[in-house]
């Protein structure tokens, strides 16, 4: 019996020993920069001369009213509802025709995923080459048609929509990639059971191939929601968020507020928000996603 204890304790200790150098990355890089984050959203903007005062929830109360806030909130939905599920249709459209028995295959794959080698700065100054008044491409193909000239990035009714176009354009080959890989993982006997079961091409699709394909949907869907909010490196090259804040999305706005601003305290208050906001969504996702993530 003692025998049987000492080896339940040494397993243990094994156990929490392995256990140990993840517990200290996420304790460094994870739990406590998130602890700081809600004390310093719970104090007042310092000086040199005055130190933080503990306001409690004023700094969110300040935040909740500022129009700001909500403008930016709105442009994130509606730049995350956009990117979203165009990018997803995209990928998935590429990666079925990319997986076709064709040649010059390994050149349309290439082709397709080149846009997500290009680094997120050179990706936005060639845009910018595309969207530049009087000289871009855009400008130069509406001229033929007798169109005047546009500032797609000045306007505040294209800005947002010039960014959401650049993001769609890098992400979907990202995506695809995935989507691809579990097409290639399906056996192809499926394809060819459903034929002689007389399944149309549509059907095949519908109660075979989609039902097969969640849990890689679930997994671009995540990462998708992921990136619609981390989203900072274009708004530097094409908008900083203008004109009048009709392109601003929400980290960019927490980066200018720590960083251009000095309001380290708004910034901690709506990174927060975010958080919680994202495990909402999370938490939304998993639980009822999820079960339909799996073929049955």
């Amino acid at each position: 019996m003692a025998s049987l204890s000492r080896i339940q304790g040494q397993q243990t200790l094994y156990a929490w020993l392995m256990l140990t150098p993840l517990v200290v990355l996420i304790s460094l890089f994870a739990l406590i920069p998130t602890v700081q984050t809600v004390w310093a959203s719970l104090l007042s903007k310092g000086s040199s001369r005055r130190a933080p005062q503990f306001v409690g929830l004023e700094n969110y109360q300040d935040l909740l009213a500022d129009p700001v806030f909500w403008q930016v909130l709105s442009n994130n939905f509606w730049y995350a509802v956009t990117t979203i599920p165009i990018s997803m249709a995209l990928a998935l459209l590429m990666a079925l025709w990319a997986n076709q028995s064709m040649r010059l295959r390994a050149v349309v794959r290439s082709a397709y995923f080149t846009p997500t080698m290009l680094p997120m700065i050179a990706a936005a100054n060639l845009w910018l080459f595309f969207y530049t008044p009087g000289l871009g491409v855009l400008d130069r193909m509406t001229a033929l048609f007798g169109m005047e000239s546009t500032n797609w990035l000045g306007q505040p009714e294209t800005a947002l929509w010039a960014v959401v176009v650049v993001t769609i354009w890098k992400e979907a080959g990202f995506f695809m990639i995935f989507y691809l890989a579990a097409l290639q993982a399906i056996a192809p006997e499926l394809k060819d059971a459903a034929r002689l079961e007389g399944a149309s091409r549509w059907q095949y699709g519908r109660r075979v191939l989609w039902p097969l394909l969640m849990p890689t949907t679930l997994f671009i869907l995540i990462n998708a929601l992921i990136n619609s909010v981390k989203l900072i490196d274009h708004l530097f090259i094409l908008t900083k968020g203008g004109p009048n804040n009709a392109s601003k999305l929400v980290l960019y706005w927490i980066w200018e507020m720590a960083f251009a601003y000095m309001d380290k305290p708004s910034a901690a208050v709506m990174t927060v928000l975010l958080v919680v906001l994202l495990a909402i969504v999370a938490v939304l996702q998993f639980r009822f996603i999820e079960r339909r993530a799996h073929y049955q």
